[in-house]
């Protein structure tokens, strides 16, 4: 088994690389923060351009028709340079829970509008309590002569406050999980943006008052619900574990770097052993979370029953690499305003501020004990992270 990239695929790294370099650098980065769409809609164009959008979705519904391992170098580059697009929310969970359960209707409708970059989706499947598990979902779906009625709420919605459609799990009369299109329009939809950590990654919560569908609407057969998100979520892990090796490898740079430039006793840091030692480990780290998520990306292209398994092994990896390599750079630079700032506006800013711990479905959130209390960050805000 080789993941060595192809030319091709090196060009398409590079390329990526380029782009983003020049339309996604840090003062892109803290400008499109500030805005409460939380992305930049002429960036997302020019993305689709490049076709993006379209790299994973197949050919027959206007996509590329490549797989996860190319999707993931996209991925990569975006988690490298902090890119805040609705990526993971429409292409890696809204375009796939259409292609794992949709209709032939429902994909020829809307993945090539995903696909061009033209329509942007977003999976609402958390209730407010931060739980993902289909036990805990407490929004209905009840049948109303030959349409359907979704009420409840959902918290933590990825881009819901600014997707055009909404992908809503809801509990049915029989008491199992059924996956419903609801377009963002509808006069009992009502999304409110949630002030989060990840200002690079907006989040919403998003009400849905008696929304009355027809039962074209459902994704999947009755009852297919919990196992198409089950799919979706392994397949969400893997793209965030392309997005963490790419913010590991970036800041690892930045810390090599750093110990290159900074003297001491006359010297440059990076001459002293202990400090070679620190570099080393971060390599070994980078590259060993790099292997993982490859291997996971790989599984996920060829549909392997193990993906579950290695998606798991790939989010315990890759999360720990990339939060220690990010503390690793708030320890040796903390003194210096300059570094924190750029090393702050890392993808996971919870691999500096926060460990997420999911158990049981549910998110629990805890301050980092690496940052002094004076940090300027507020630990009661919720975060989610899949």
């Amino acid at each position: 088994m080789d993941f060595a990239l192809s030319d091709e695929q090196r060009m398409l790294r590079d390329a990526a690389r380029e782009f983003l370099g020049n339309r996604s650098n840090s003062e892109a980065v803290r400008a499109v923060m500030e805005t409460e769409a939380g992305f930049d809609p002429a960036l997302w164009t020019e993305m689709a351009g490049l076709g993006w959008q379209a790299m994973a979705v197949p050919e027959e519904y206007g996509g590329a028709g490549f797989t996860v391992l190319e999707l993931g170098i996209i991925l990569e580059e975006m988690g490298r340079a902090l890119t805040p697009a609705p990526f993971l929310s429409s292409v890696v969970l809204g375009a796939n829970t259409l292609l794992l359960a949709g209709t032939e209707e429902q994909k020829r409708e809307l993945l090539p509008a995903v696909a061009a970059g033209e329509r942007r989706l977003a999976a609402a499947f958390i209730e407010p309590d931060g739980s993902w598990d289909p036990e805990d979902l407490t929004t209905t779906a009840t049948a109303a002569g030959p349409d359907v009625v979704v009420t409840g709420t959902k918290s933590f919605v990825v881009d819901g406050h600014s997707a055009d459609t909404l992908i809503v799990a809801a509990r049915n009369e029989a008491g199992s999980i059924d996956l419903y299109l609801v377009d963002s329009e509808n006069s009992g939809v009502a999304a409110s943006p949630l002030e989060t950590m990840d200002m690079t990654r907006k989040q919403a919560t998003v009400s849905f008052n008696s929304v009355r569908l027809p039962a074209s609407a459902r994704v999947g057969d009755s009852g297919s619900g919990a196992i198409t998100i089950a799919r979706l979520y392994d397949l969400a892990v893997v793209a965030l574990a392309f997005e963490q090796v790419g913010g590991a490898e970036r800041c690892m740079e930045m810390s090599v770097a750093y110990a290159k430039e900074r003297y001491q006793f006359g010297r440059p840091i990076g001459s002293f052993q202990a400090v070679k030692h620190k570099c080393a480990d971060m390599l070994v780290a980078v590259e060993g979370a790099r292997s993982a998520a490859y291997y996971a990306g790989w599984t996920a292209s060829v549909a392997d029953d193990d993906l579950p398994v290695v998606a798991a092994l790939a989010k315990a990896y890759c999360s720990d690499a990339f939060f220690d390599v990010a503390a690793e750079i708030i320890d040796r630079t903390c003194r210096y305003p300059h570094v924190v700032r750029e090393a702050f506006e890392s993808r996971l800013i919870a691999a500096l501020v926060v460990e997420v711990v999911i158990q049981r479905g549910r998110v629990i959130v805890q301050r980092d004990s690496h940052l002094p209390d004076d940090f300027g960050v507020e630990a009661r805000i919720n975060v989610v992270t899949l």
